[in-house]
């Protein structure tokens, strides 16, 4: 499921607040004597001499601490007799996602509708760019983003439906066959009649192998490799595979995929520090910019969601970067496992955390020792990716 296609839960995901942050009164009132936004939601503070209560981020003078009082939520603030701020207005959405939620309640009202930026700011009485970069920073992509994500949901929903190509394309919004042509495949990983067909007409080469981590499946189109997945059972992977691809094509071919197979070892054995893969995968462009970047961390290196969500530009979308992260397609190829929590423990791993772990552990001991020969590896393993490439794009 595309992580923006819905407003609602996407407002949800930005207004999950992690409240183990603020457990004790000493941490809720250095929240309230920084404004700190990120607690909002988290709890609130009232304040016994004006019988009001407000969120962490109020702008209003702060209180002599030993007139405050703390509450879990606005109900409760309210049960003892406090009065909601009008400052702050803390019963409602805090105003930044109560914008973004207007936002995309004005974007999904009508999805066949192309609303520009100036017309978006208009309906929610915002400026352009305070929206622009608001949208981004709780959504994760821009507005323009969002409308094309909507598209193409509307899009897959009408292909799944049974509806022809050129009337799923019309009823989309699309406005024309090229244009839809154009920007489709990203969103579904594949040509539109190819989808309708649930892959039908595709074929996806596969083998697996034995590895330190247990068996590797790797599976590839004409185009490139579209999975790589580890397991304890090359029949569940399989079965996973057919699952993903139904009505594609299955060949198990250990010849073809041999090369890649290969780079995988290497790089389990710590005499390979990166891969040359030519990938097929589908992705939304916001998925696709945290792939990048999980690319740019370099081996034997860990970085947290949330700096990963800094780096795409979307500091606050650090629920959609461990989404991004969890919907990998290609182990290894993208280097999820190496992101961490903030503080460096292990979070979740499609393919278990004890594979993550083994997997940090390994780059750790050979982050230095193949820095010398790397580099003429690399060199010849494009060699072979490159002729590889070949022998995908003329498949019989």
């Amino acid at each position: 499921m595309n992580a923006i296609t819905h407003h609602s839960a996407t407002v949800r995901a930005a207004a999950d607040i992690d409240t183990s942050r603020w457990r004790t009164d000493d941490e809720r009132w250095d929240a309230v004597t920084h404004r700190d936004r990120d607690a909002d939601g988290a709890f609130f503070y009232a304040v016994r001499t004006t019988g009001v209560f407000c969120r962490p981020s109020c702008a209003s003078r702060q209180p002599r601490r030993e007139n405050v009082a703390f509450f879990t939520d606005a109900a409760a603030a309210r049960a003892a007799g406090y009065r909601d701020c009008k400052r702050c207005q803390p019963g409602g959405l805090p105003r930044e996602l109560d914008i973004v939620a207007r936002a995309c309640a004005a974007l999904d009202a009508d999805p066949q509708q192309r609303l520009t930026l100036a017309q978006l700011s208009d309906a929610v009485h915002v400026s352009p760019f305070h929206l622009q970069r608001l949208f981004k920073r709780v959504v994760g992509v821009s507005p323009r983003q969002y409308q094309a994500a909507q598209r193409g949901a509307a899009l897959r929903d009408a292909l799944q439906g049974g509806a022809d190509v050129t009337r799923a394309t019309l009823d989309a919004g699309f406005g024309s066959p090229s244009r839809m042509y154009d920007s489709a495949p990203a969103e579904l990983g594949m040509a539109p009649s190819a989808y309708r067909r649930k892959g039908a007409g595709l074929t996806v080469r596969y083998a697996s192998a034995p590895t330190s981590l247990g068996f590797v499946l790797v599976a590839a189109t004409d185009k490139g490799i579209c999975k790589i997945g580890f397991g304890d059972d090359t029949a569940l992977l399989i079965d996973e595979l057919r699952g993903e691809f139904a009505n594609a094509e299955l060949r198990e071919d250990a010849g073809r995929l041999e090369p890649f197979i290969a780079q995988i070892d290497a790089y389990l054995n710590g005499t390979r520090q990166r891969f040359d893969l030519p990938l097929d995968i589908a992705s939304t462009a916001f998925k696709q910019r945290v792939w990048d970047a999980l690319r740019r961390i370099p081996y034997g290196e860990t970085r947290s969601y949330s700096q990963i969500a800094e780096a795409v530009g979307s500091p606050r979308a650090v629920r959609a970067v461990a989404s991004a992260c969890a919907t990998n397609p290609v182990a290894l190829a993208i280097p999820c496992h190496r992101v961490v929590q903030k503080g460096g423990a292990l979070a979740g791993y499609r393919w278990g955390l004890p594979r993550k772990a083994a997997l940090l552990d390994n780059e750790a001991q050979h982050a230095d020792g193949a820095s010398d020969g790397d580099a003429p590896r690399r060199n010849a393993s494009r060699t072979d990716a490159d002729s590889h490439d070949s022998q995908l794009d003329h498949a019989a």
